[in-house]
């Protein structure tokens, strides 16, 4: 019997961070997926509109023996820009804004330590807006969504060059951050 934990965040198009959190030692799997309105079973056509309360999303299964669930929100602040209150690079709409879902009180706790901590950083100039969110239904996306990175990876690195968010990481982050 395993002692897996979950983890889920939003960071705008869940095919950079599921390639993001896929190389993360300890990190057992990651869905792409859909969170926050657990009215229906969410699907790509209905929250790509924007007009559903769901995010994209990734849910993380992972071995807090190897990795801990504050090593995976430092990952997290490193691979979006947590100031952007419209979305995420080139993708805009509510289903591409930044939030944390906490499972448990222990996770809403360290998610708020370590966006404070991001705050206090003045590594930004803007206010974080990222949210941390109650976790509710996660969807997982349909098949083509997932290790889209693995499956179409010309396009997949195009649009994360294209979209912006690389030059962004790299120019906040430096050798600092997680690039896929």
């Amino acid at each position: 019997m395993s002692n897996y934990l979950k983890a889920i965040f939003a960071g705008g198009c869940f095919w950079c961070t599921e390639s993001t959190f896929a190389k993360v030692s300890g990190v057992i799997e990651v869905l792409p997926g859909y969170i926050g309105d657990g009215a229906y079973n969410a699907n790509y056509d209905a929250v790509s509109t924007g007009r559903t309360k769901h995010y994209e999303a990734i849910e993380i299964t992972y071995d807090p023996d190897k990795v801990s669930y504050e090593q995976l929100l430092e990952v997290f602040w490193r691979e979006i820009d947590p100031t952007d209150p419209d979305g995420q690079f080139a993708d805009k709409g509510p289903q591409y804004k930044s939030a944390i879902f906490y499972i448990t009180e222990a996770e809403r706790f360290l998610a708020e330590e370590s966006k404070k901590a991001l705050e206090e950083s003045k590594r930004f100039s803007k206010p974080i807006v990222t949210e941390i969110l109650l976790a509710k239904e996660f969807y997982v996306a349909e098949t083509y969504h997932c290790r889209y990175y693995e499956k179409n990876s010309q396009h997949y690195k195009m649009y994360r060059k294209g979209s912006g968010r690389e030059d962004f990481l790299k120019r906040v982050w430096g050798d600092n951050v997680f690039l896929s």
